[in-house]
């Protein structure tokens, strides 16, 4: 067996480990129940998956333009997915559709960014004491003033 036909089979089997990782992170955003774990499943797989059906076309080319395509395409989902990743979990955390009771470390829980806990609203930019933002006024009991609940 000489190197051609050895990086063919090399080819071969990092393809189809790469479709089925491919594969695996598709049925697990229609399968997992949240936010944060779809995600997880967006983004490891799927980017694991990809970089193998990319090697396994950089044996299978063996062309140097083809090869620089293939290391840019792999480059810029190495650099793009895990910041898509933080945006969807942090938008997800702030507008309330995580399950907090399953977090083993929340974060952001304190703060000045710190979310209120109510769908659809983070509490504004510096939490539930911005001037009303937050959520429906309650009496403060302390000095009888309106204040937003937090």
């Amino acid at each position: 067996m000489n190197w051609t036909a050895t990086a063919d089979v090399v080819a071969l089997v990092c393809m189809l480990a790469g479709a089925v990782l491919c594969l695996l992170a598709g049925i697990g955003l229609v399968r997992l129940p949240d936010v944060l774990t779809r995600m997880h499943a967006a983004t490891k797989p799927q980017v694991l998956g990809l970089l193998l059906v990319l090697v396994g076309a950089g044996l299978r080319l063996r062309n140097v333009a083809d090869l620089t395509t293939l290391v840019l395409v792999g480059l810029f989902q190495l650099l793009t997915v895990p910041v898509a990743a933080h945006m969807v979990g942090r938008a997800a955390y702030r507008t309330g559709r995580t399950d907090r009771e399953h977090l083993v470390v929340d974060e952001l829980a304190t703060g000045p960014y710190r979310s209120s806990g109510r769908p659809g609203g983070s509490g504004g930019a510096f939490g539930a004491s911005d001037g009303g933002v937050g959520g429906p006024a309650r009496r403060d009991a302390r000095d009888g003033s309106d204040r937003p609940d937090g």
